[in-house]
């Protein structure tokens, strides 16, 4: 099967997966929720209030309709307005895309760079004091919780020592760089931790396969042997993980942008979450559903690419 029919079979599967995620999102959000207007209004508000809002936000129709309701949105983008802003959730959806990707994208990209460099120098010395050190540093970082880091980022370079804004940001390149430098940081400390100890184990399930044996045994240099051989053929498992926590990134950093100011996507759904502003929070969700599904499809596709033995069906 070539890709293009691949694809096209992939995406005709996206319907029914997205209908049964909109049901979740429906129970989670219509049925188990509860009311809202009793959030929205506060406990002194009367039963003439609730029933009124209710209306208003068409919450008095039958559930088979609201049903239908996210259905749609999920297929045109049109998630109607915020509850609270009174903005149109796509427009606040835009506005907060470039100021969460300016943070995730150059954090992330080095962050990953950075662990599959770190997990094939530890390969080399594999057993040894730098590799028992390594891993031990790894859970180091993973113990600490990502409060503590943002909490002494903020405390200690940003305040103290004043080398960071501590936060804020500013529209266009390059006024927001000083803005995401301090953040970004922060996101490459605590991602080293978890994405260092799954390359690491990936890689080293290949060198210890027979064909690594081989290539010694015909003289090949331990670097040409690892970054030629053991890396190309460790690439699905890293694909798998790297491109499945993409569409994640266009959500941003809850915690980050919040602690630092930014007006992106993460911050936007955290403000809606505290709020109880549901049509905010049942667009993030549906976004994050349909990012994953498309972002599942590409990673089967680049399986293609990175080994010419898989075969697509």
């Amino acid at each position: 099967m070539n890709i293009y029919s691949y694809v096209l079979r992939r995406l005709l599967y996206v319907i029914p997966i997205l209908l049964g995620v909109c049901f979740l999102i429906f129970i989670l959000f219509n049925v188990v929720a509860g009311d809202p207007t009793l959030v929205l209004l506060g406990k002194h508000a009367t039963l003439e209030q609730m029933a009124e809002l209710r209306h208003q936000l068409g919450l008095d129709r039958s559930l088979f309709m609201q049903y239908l309701d996210i259905v749609k949105s999920a297929f045109t983008f049109d998630f109607g307005r915020s509850w609270v802003t009174k903005q149109d959730i796509l427009y606040m959806i835009k506005e907060g895309t470039i100021p969460s990707l300016t943070l995730t994208i150059p954090a992330f990209t080095l962050g990953t760079i950075l662990a599959i460099i770190i997990s094939l120098f530890v390969s080399l010395y594999r057993g040894g004091k730098l590799d028992k050190s390594i891993v031990f540093f790894c859970i180091a970082l993973m113990s600490i919780p990502s409060l503590a880091y943002i909490l002494f980022g903020q405390w200690f370079f940003a305040y103290k020592m004043d080398m960071f804004e501590i936060s804020g940001y500013e529209f266009g390149f390059p006024y927001f760089i000083p803005y995401i430098l301090l953040p970004g940081i922060i996101w490459v400390i605590i991602s080293l931790g978890p994405d260092i100890r799954f390359f690491r184990t990936v890689i080293l399930d290949e060198v210890y396969q027979d064909y690594v044996r081989t290539a010694k045994a015909k003289g090949l240099s331990e670097n040409v042997v690892l970054f030629k051989h053991v890396l190309k053929n460790a690439m699905i498992p890293i694909i798998t993980y790297v491109v499945i926590q993409i569409p994640f990134l266009v959500l941003g950093a809850l915690l980050l942008e919040s602690f630092f100011s930014i007006p992106g996507l993460g911050g936007i759904t955290l403000n809606a979450i505290n709020s109880s502003d549901f049509p905010v929070i049942k667009a993030m969700t549906v976004l994050s559903a349909v990012g994953y599904i498309l972002f599942s499809i590409l990673t089967d596709v680049l399986y293609t690419v990175v080994d010419p033995r898989v075969r697509l069906k």
